[in-house]
């Protein structure tokens, strides 16, 4: 068969090739330090000769950020996967080189923050290196640490486009580097410095953000992870309210655990000798304050009746009827006059809040006085001076 003629002659296939320069992290990490000494360290300058500079920063991002976070901190290139100078130019402008003190740091922080602004891409550089960074703290010395860690909490404080607190946190968390006490004293510079501009709420945040709000201890060596040792170490530190806000969660948890242990035996109707003795015992554990139980066990009492959507009545008899039941517990840890009107606070204050309860009052205290919970002058107390505004 002959072949058909086709309409506008032949078509010459060409493949369009890739014309890739040559990839040469060196000469990037070279010219960034080349920038560095030729402004003497002026980061003004420095900035506006990268911004005016030919420089391939989508495809050299991270080398960018060794040799300007790296020249900013090590003054140099560094070899992939470490952080000591590879040979090749050094320029001495580095945040390793600085004092170990903000007002050294601050400029590389707000200088790599201008950066950012023009190029939003290398976020992700950033976040790279400094990851690599934190995963090799144990290559600088004690001090060196310190600058990176005031660095890193500059960073935060001055919102550094956007770098997320899971970068700095997880990769700390590398067993060697925790065993060592690196990390501790790391995350120990790393607070003070960023609680200088910022609020406990603050670093709360970006510790829930980077996953870690839950765990700070995991921080610490495991042969340290006690509470104690928590308190302790930060006390120290200097920085109580990170001390306090740790107790206060603690003594939370301890007291929701009280309850759900409470509310399980209450529901299924357990022997009331049986419910003091697991009081006592987390009264003992979690030295729990007895106003605290008091409150506790009026909540878990209530929380239990059976109540009926509409009828008055019969609400009446389920509240009254739990009173009975369980007064003697609540006798038990009513030892004190002031206990005694703590408790009936708490009642007044149930009684005013929730309408299933609210003419309830004058009948719940009758029932709690005669079943010697309340005592007469506790009762004539509070008729005389002690009422709570509330109802």
């Amino acid at each position: 068969s002959k072949e058909k003629p086709t309409l506008g002659g032949t078509r010459i296939k060409t493949r369009k090739r890739n014309i890739a320069a040559p990839l040469d992290p060196a000469a990037f990490a070279d010219a960034v330090v080349q920038i560095y000494l030729d402004n003497a360290g002026d980061l003004e300058l420095i900035a506006k000769s990268i911004e005016s500079a030919e420089l391939n920063f989508s495809r050299y991002g991270d080398t960018f950020f060794e040799a300007s976070t790296s020249v900013a901190f090590t003054g140099g290139r560094t070899q992939p996967g470490t952080t000591k100078p590879d040979e090749g130019e050094r320029h001495p402008y580095s945040i390793i080189d600085c004092e170990p003190k903000r007002e050294a740091i601050l400029p590389s922080v707000i200088y790599i923050q201008k950066i950012l602004r023009r190029r939003p891409f290398l976020i992700k550089n950033l976040e790279n290196v400094t990851r690599r960074f934190l995963q090799s703290l144990e290559l600088f010395e004690e001090n060196e640490r310190k600058k990176l860690a005031i660095f890193t909490a500059l960073a935060f404080s001055q919102k550094l486009s956007g770098l997320p607190p899971e970068t700095v946190f997880q990769p700390l968390l590398k067993d060697n580097l925790v065993a060592k006490g690196i990390v501790l004293s790391f995350i120990t510079d790393f607070f003070k410095e960023y609680l200088i501009d910022n609020s406990l709420d603050d670093l709360i945040a970006i510790l829930k953000r980077g996953k870690m709000e839950e765990n700070l201890l995991d921080f610490f060596p495991s042969a340290k992870r006690s509470a104690e040792a928590f308190s302790e170490h930060f006390t120290k530190a200097g920085i109580v309210p990170l001390v306090e806000y740790n107790e206060k969660k603690i003594f939370e948890v301890k007291l929701k655990e009280m309850k759900t242990a409470l509310t399980t035996q209450i529901a299924e109707e357990t022997d009331i000798s049986e419910v003091i003795e697991t009081v006592k015992q987390h009264v003992k554990d979690a030295k729990l304050p007895d106003v605290e139980v008091v409150r506790i066990l009026w909540d878990v009492m209530m929380d239990a009746v059976q109540w009926s959507g509409k009828n008055q009545q019969q609400n009446a008899n389920a509240a009254l009827r739990q009173v009975k039941t369980w007064a003697e517990l609540l006798n038990t840890f009513c030892t004190s006059g002031k206990l005694e009107l703590e408790l009936l606070y708490k009642v007044q204050v149930q009684c005013y809040e929730d309408t299933k309860l609210m003419k309830l009052f004058p009948e719940i205290v009758r029932s709690l006085y005669d079943q010697d919970v309340l005592a007469e002058d506790t009762v004539l107390h509070w008729f005389r001076k002690g009422t709570n505004p509330k109802g």
